[in-house]
């Protein structure tokens, strides 16, 4: 695992359009618009697995809590353990910070969301815990037109 270099953010794009793609596979198709890591405006926000790089992880900050904004491997590198190395990089991140945990929003019935978030100690974080922050993501994220299907907030 290491950091992105700041002229490999584009070449990530391809790698976020393939996995949302798969999506599809269980019904939900994303709007049209930008995908997370074109977002991105600092590559130390983004923790790359693989030469040439195969995933990424893109973090951020919410309610004092390191938060996976974005984890992302091409179709093509999935099963090789590229994406859990990267949720273990990003929780070590955040214990090494002294972060009091990780947070992220995903969907809650997709087998490689929720359920295989659950494999690395997340769990669903109740509405009644989350803060403002928190709270104006979730929010944002519908006005977006992201909950395509059940979603859930989890926190590590």
């Amino acid at each position: 695992m290491r950091w992105a270099e700041a002229g490999e953010l584009p070449a990530l794009v391809a790698i976020e359009q393939a996995a949302d793609g798969l999506f599809a596979e269980v019904g939900i198709v994303f709007p049209e618009g930008t995908t997370m890591v074109e977002e991105a405006d600092d590559p130390a926000r983004v923790l790359v697995a693989g030469e040439p790089p195969a995933g990424f992880a893109m973090i951020g900050w919410v309610d004092g809590h390191v938060h996976l904004d974005q984890l992302a491997v091409h179709p093509d590198h999935m099963r090789q353990g590229h994406g859990g190395a990267l949720v273990r990089a990003v929780l070590d991140h955040a214990a090494a910070l002294g972060a009091p945990g990780v947070t992220l929003t995903t969907f809650r019935d997709v087998p490689w969301n929720a359920p295989w978030y659950e494999r690395f100690g997340f769990a669903v974080l109740p509405e009644a815990a989350w803060g403002p922050e928190l709270r104006a993501l979730v929010e944002h994220e519908r006005e977006l037109g992201l909950e395509l299907a059940p979603r859930v907030v989890m926190r590590a």
